[in-house]
C-alpha cells in the first residue's frame, strides 16, 4: 500500500517499496515525511509483491509515543500511556497488512491519537469517519493539526459534511427572489446568510454563527440530493458542494461523519462514494454507532412530508415553466389532500407499528392505495411536462422515486410484516403530530455492509470506548457482519477502584411501577445534596425528563437548594453543557442525546444518575422482527440482542463520570433490576471496575472526603 514503511532515523536513508494501488502520488508525497529528498530514496516498485509488516512499526511508535518523542513536545500534559501504545501498534499493523480491526479503547486510552499516528505516517488515502458533525470539527480544527505538527507530515487534509451544511447559490438566489419569508427572524438571518456567502470560502453553515444552526431559513437556502441541479445548475462551478468534494478527492485524509458515509454509500451520491474506492484506510471513530446508523440509511422511508413538499415544489415549477401543460393547482392538490389523509389514518400523535399490527379494516390501507393513484396521475403529466424545464424534470424524478418506494406496501394490507420485494426487510409505520413515515428496514445490516466491504483490499478500522460485552465483541461483530476479523480490547488508565463509587439504592420499586419515577427523584435528592449539585441525571425517556425537572424544581425550592437547573429542550446541548460547567454546582437532566459525546471534566460533575437500565422498547417493530428473526434460529432474543444493546448504551452513559486521572465520582444506577435479575452480574461486570455499595451513608462519605483532598485539575492528552 502507498507509504507502508517503517519511519526512520533522521537522515538515514531509506528503500522505500511501493505495493501497488491507485495513488502513486500520494506515494511519492510520502517520501517526504522523512525529511529528505525525494531523488536521494531508493525506490523499489513491486505490483504483486506484499510483505508482511506485522510488528514492523512497533519501535517507531514506541519512540513516537515516548516521553520525549514529539508528541510530548507539542501537546501539552502528554504522558505515555502503554494502552495507547499497543492500541497504535494494532492500528499500524491492520493499516500495513490491510486488515480489519475491532478496537475497544478504555475511557482515557487515547483512542484519537493512537489511530491518527498511524494513519497519517502509513494510512495512504485515509476517510475517518465520526459519530457527530462536532466531532468531526473537532478532529479536523484540532486533533489532527496538532498530530500532523508534531510529527511535522506534509498531509493534506480535507472536511467533507453532506449537503444540507453548505449554502447553495441557486436556493439562495431564488429564495431571495420569492419573497415568501414572513418571519422577522428568518428575514434577517437571510440577510446574514447573503453578506456571508460574498466572504466565505467554504460555504459551510457552521461557520456562521450568528445564523443558529436550527434555523428554520437553512432549508430554504440549501439543497438536497432531490433539489440538486447538478452540472446543469448554472452555478456549478461556484457549487461550494463540488468544491469541498474536489479537495476530498485530492486530500490525504478525509474526515466525514457516519450520516454522511452511509447516506452517500448507500445512495450512490458523488461524496464517500466516490472517495471509498481510491482509500487505503477507514477509520470509524465511535463505531458502537454504526449499526444504528447503517440500519437508518440502509433501509428506505417515505413521508408524507415529502410528497407535501413535492407538491408545492412541482406546482411552482410548473406555474413557471408550464402554465398551459396541466392544471397544477388540481393535479398537485389531489396528491397533497390524500397524503395529508394518509396522514389522518391514525389518530394518535406518536405510534410506531409493524405492517401486520395494522387491523384490515383500518382506513390507513384505501388511504395509501388513493396516494399511490394520485401520485401516479402526478408522474403522467410530468412525463409530458418535464421536458419544458430542469427543475420539472427534477420533480418528474423525485415523484418516481417515492411511487417506488412506496411500492413496496403493495403487499402491506395482506398482512404481511416484510416488504413484498425484499423478505429481509420489515414494513413499519411511524406518526407524528404532522407527518406519517413509512418504513423499510433492514432485519440485519451485516450483509449489506459485507458487500460494501468488497473491493480492493484495505484496513477498516472500528474504534469505540464501548464495544464489548464483558469483553465479548460477539454482538457488535454480528450486526456490522464481522465475525471473522480480529477485535482487541485496551483498558483506561484510569483507577476506577479509587476514583468512583457504584451506588445501587435499596428500596426502589420495579421499572415498572406507576411510582418509579417519584421514587427515583426522592432516593437521588440526598445524593444530590451530598455532591452538592455537580449531578448529570440521565433518563432513558423524554416523559422522565419532565417528571424529573417538575420534581427536582419543587424540590430545589421548598428545601432552598442552591442548585441551577438545566434541562434537555429548554436550549440547545452545546449551550446547556456550558452553562453546566460554568455554574459548577449545576444538576442536568437528559436523555438519550447526553448519554454519549459529552466531556464534562473536572469538578463540575461528580455525580452522574441513571434512572433506569436502557433497554430498548418492546414494542419497537424493528426490534420486534429481529427477535422473531434470531427465535427462528433457535436463539435467545433478549440474551444475543436486548440485553447486550442495552449493556453496550449503558457503558455509554456511565463514561461520562470519569473523563481524566484525577476525576472523582459517584455512578448511582436506580434500577432493582441490575441487583435482583440473573443477568444483572453480567451487566455490573460490564461496567467499570468501581467499589460497589448499596448505603446511602456509603455514598455522603465518599463526597465528604473527596471535599476534604480537593483534588487539582490536570489535562489529558489525545
Amino acid at each position: 500500500m502507498p507509504g507502508a514503511v517503517p519511519f526512520p532515523r533522521h537522515g538515514a536513508q531509506v528503500k522505500l517499496r511501493y505495493n501497488g494501488g491507485s495513488d502513486a502520488a500520494a506515494f511519492a508525497r510520502r517520501s517526504f515525511l522523512y525529511r529528505l529528498p525525494f531523488f536521494a530514496l531508493t525506490t523499489e516498485i513491486s505490483q504483486h509483491e506484499t510483505p508482511d509488516a506485522t510488528g514492523a512499526h512497533d519501535a517507531e511508535l514506541e519512540q513516537l509515543f515516548g516521553t520525549t518523542g514529539p508528541l510530548g513536545g507539542a501537546v501539552g500534559g502528554f504522558r505515555p500511556r502503554r494502552p495507547q501504545i499497543e492500541m497504535a501498534k494494532a492500528i499500524a499493523d491492520a493499516i500495513a497488512n490491510h486488515k480489519t480491526l475491532i478496537a475497544e479503547a478504555g475511557t482515557g486510552t487515547g483512542k484519537t491519537f493512537a489511530y491518527l499516528v498511524p494513519a497519517l505516517l502509513w494510512g495512504g488515502k485515509t476517510i475517518v469517519s465520526t459519530g457527530t458533525k462536532n466531532l468531526q470539527d473537532q478532529l479536523y480544527l484540532r486533533d489532527i493539526p496538532t498530530v500532523r505538527k508534531a510529527l511535522n507530515v506534509p498531509v493534506s487534509v480535507a472536511l467533507l459534511k453532506g449537503r444540507a451544511n453548505y449554502i447553495c447559490h441557486f436556493h439562495l438566489e431564488r429564495t431571495l427572489q420569492n419573497g415568501r419569508l414572513t418571519s422577522r427572524t428568518d428575514v434577517a438571518d437571510l440577510r446574514e446568510i447573503s453578506r456571508f456567502i460574498k466572504i466565505t470560502s467554504t460555504g459551510d453553515k457552521a461557520e456562521l454563527s450568528k445564523v443558529p444552526e436550527n434555523a428554520s431559513v437553512w432549508n430554504q437556502v440549501t439543497s438536497t440530493r432531490d433539489t440538486c441541479l447538478g452540472s446543469d445548475c448554472q452555478y456549478y462551478n461556484d457549487c461550494f458542494v463540488m468544491k469541498a468534494r474536489k479537495e476530498a478527492q485530492q486530500a490525504d485524509v478525509v474526515v466525514v461523519n457516519h450520516h454522511l458515509f452511509f447516506a452517500d454509500v448507500a445512495l450512490r451520491d458523488n461524496g464517500v462514494a466516490e472517495l471509498l474506492p481510491s482509500a487505503n484506510t477507514v477509520i470509524f471513530d465511535e463505531a458502537h454507532q454504526l449499526p444504528e446508523t447503517a440500519t437508518l440509511f440502509f433501509g428506505e422511508t417515505v413521508s408524507t412530508s415529502q410528497l407535501i413538499e413535492l407538491c408545492r415544489d412541482t406546482q411552482a415549477e410548473g406555474l413557471a415553466h408550464a402554465r398551459d401543460g396541466a392544471d397544477w393547482s388540481q393535479v398537485c392538490g389531489a396528491v397533497e389532500r390524500a397524503a395529508r389523509d394518509l396522514r389522518l389514518a391514525f389518530p394518535q400523535d406518536a405510534i410506531r407499528l409493524a405492517a401486520h399490527q395494522i387491523a384490515s379494516d383500518s382506513p390507513f390501507f384505501e388511504a395509501l392505495e388513493a396516494v399511490q393513484d394520485q401520485l401516479a396521475e402526478l408522474i403522467e403529466v410530468l412525463d409530458s411536462q418535464a421536458q419544458r424545464a430542469e427543475t420539472l424534470e427534477q420533480c418528474r424524478v423525485r415523484a418516481v422515486e417515492l411511487a417506488a418506494r412506496m411500492g413496496a406496501w403493495s403487499a402491506a394490507g395482506g398482512g404481511e410484516s416484510t416488504s413484498a420485494s425484499d423478505p429481509d426487510k420489515v414494513l413499519w409505520v411511524e406518526a407524528f403530530a404532522s407527518s406519517l413515515q413509512l418504513h423499510q428496514t433492514p432485519l440485519s445490516i451485516a450483509p449489506i455492509f459485507s458487500r460494501q466491504r468488497e473491493g480492493p483490499p484495505r484496513s477498516w478500522i472500528f474504534a469505540s470506548a464501548t464495544l464489548a460485552v464483558k469483553n465479548d465483541f460477539t454482538h457488535y461483530a454480528a450486526q456490522m457482519g464481522l465475525l471473522n476479523e480480529p477485535a482487541r480490547s485496551w483498558p483506561s488508565p484510569f483507577d476506577y477502584g479509587s476514583q468512583g463509587l457504584l451506588y445501587v439504592p435499596n428500596g426502589l420499586p420495579q421499572p415498572n411501577s406507576p411510582e418509579y419515577n417519584d421514587a427515583v427523584i426522592d432516593a437521588a435528592l440526598p445524593v444530590i445534596e451530598a455532591a452538592g449539585g455537580r449531578t448529570f441525571l440521565l433518563c432513558t425517556t423524554i416523559r422522565a425528563v419532565n417528571r424529573a425537572a417538575e420534581r427536582l424544581r419543587e424540590e430545589f425550592e421548598r428545601r432552598k437548594l442552591p442548585f441551577p437547573l438545566m434541562v434537555q429542550g429548554e436550549a440547545g446541548r452545546t449551550e446547556l453543557l456550558d452553562r453546566f460547567r460554568a455554574a459548577g454546582n449545576a444538576v442536568l437532566i437528559g436523555s438519550q442525546s447526553f448519554w454519549e459525546g459529552v466531556d464534562v471534566r473536572g469538578e463540575a460533575l461528580s455525580l452522574v444518575i441513571i434512572d433506569k437500565l436502557p433497554f430498548a422498547p418492546p414494542d419497537d417493530p424493528v426490534l420486534a422482527a429481529r427477535i422473531a428473526a434470531l427465535e427462528k434460529k433457535g436463539m435467545n432474543g433478549f440474551a444475543h440482542h436486548q440485553l447486550p444493546s442495552a449493556i453496550i448504551n449503558l457503558k455509554q452513559g456511565a463514561g461520562r463520570l470519569i473523563r481524566d486521572e484525577t476525576d472523582r465520582g459517584v455512578l448511582m444506577i436506580c434500577d432493582p433490576r441490575l441487583i435482583n435479575k440473573p443477568y444483572g452480574r453480567r451487566i455490573w461486570q460490564s461496567l467499570p471496575p468501581f467499589k460497589r455499595t448499596r448505603e446511602q451513608d456509603d455514598v455522603c462519605a465518599f463526597f465528604a472526603q473527596d471535599r476534604e483532598e480537593d483534588p487539582p485539575l490536570a489535562v489529558a492528552a489525545g
